[in-house]
């Protein structure tokens, strides 16, 4: 690899990588602040319902006794203070930010609470978003967090590269849904986690299935067992299949999500208690 020949101060930009080195390192936590685990939910495309498998990820392993937290690393399509009914701006001092609880104590940031209205669109460029990320991790003082599961942005761009390299993340799991497409939404996903030397927890496929509300009986709107496949074809388990359930999606529009008594990520809960 050929040396730089410019002056990078003149354009602003780093050549640590042209130079055989990284631009990247894990960013510290504020003074004081302590996360155990972080976990990556990830998905290769957007609409499968990634921020509510976080969500429930977060109420189920915080109501099995574990101090849970939620960073909204999808900057530019947040969500998640939605789904716990929070509509108000989080406060800091000079050199901090508070993280927001929800009424079960599972501290939350998103971009968000830090708007002035929650609708105004974040039109920024992929390096001003990831640098915010960044700030969500290292300035806000996350209070002796034991799970923080990371919402990401969907696809494998900037956001999800700045997260993977500059957050130190135990594993990811894969959001997906039952379509034609889940084999190479799964692979990109996939392939990406082993690029960056993270380790996959396992998949959940949403929208599994819908339950007649009158025999029980398992309607597949988009068929069966696409996701097992793909899970078998990368040696992966498949951690939950869950349904579509208009009582879920009424508490997540009612910003109740923590009111919800659904089971189905115990696997995955399991799993990460391991």
């Amino acid at each position: 690899m050929s040396e730089c020949t410019h002056d990078c101060s003149s354009c602003g930009e780093s050549c640590a990588d042209r130079q055989g080195g990284s631009p990247f390192q894990i960013k510290p936590l504020h003074e004081g602040c302590h996360v155990r685990k972080v976990y990556g939910v990830v998905s290769g495309k957007g609409g499968v319902g990634k921020s509510m498998v976080t969500s429930q990820l977060a109420v189920t392993m915080q109501r099995r006794g574990h101090r849970t937290a939620i960073l909204d690393a999808d900057v530019t399509g947040p969500s998640i203070p939605k789904c716990f009914g929070i509509h108000g701006r989080a406060v800091g001092s000079e050199d901090a930010i508070l993280p927001v609880q929800t009424e079960t104590g599972i501290q939350l940031m998103s971009v968000n609470l830090l708007l002035e209205h929650e609708t105004d669109p974040v039109i920024w460029r992929g390096p001003v978003i990831g640098g915010v990320v960044q700030q969500f991790w290292g300035d806000v003082l996350w209070q002796d967090v034991d799970y923080m599961f990371v919402d990401m942005p969907p696809g494998t761009g900037d956001v999800a590269l700045n997260v993977f390299q500059t957050l130190p993340v135990d594993g990811v799991i894969i959001v997906t849904s039952p379509q034609d497409l889940v084999g190479m939404v799964v692979e990109k996903a996939v392939k990406m986690a082993q690029m960056m030397n993270i380790p996959i927890v396992g998949l959940v496929e949403n929208m599994s299935y819908l339950a007649c509300p009158d025999c029980g009986r398992k309607i597949y709107l988009f068929g069966e067992g696409k996701t097992q496949e793909a899970a078998d074809r990368y040696g992966l388990p498949l951690l939950a299949q869950m349904p579509i359930d208009p009582a879920l999606a009424a508490l997540v529009d009612a910003g109740r999500i923590e009111d919800f008594q659904g089971s189905w990520l115990s696997a995955a809960a399991d799993r990460l208690e391991c």
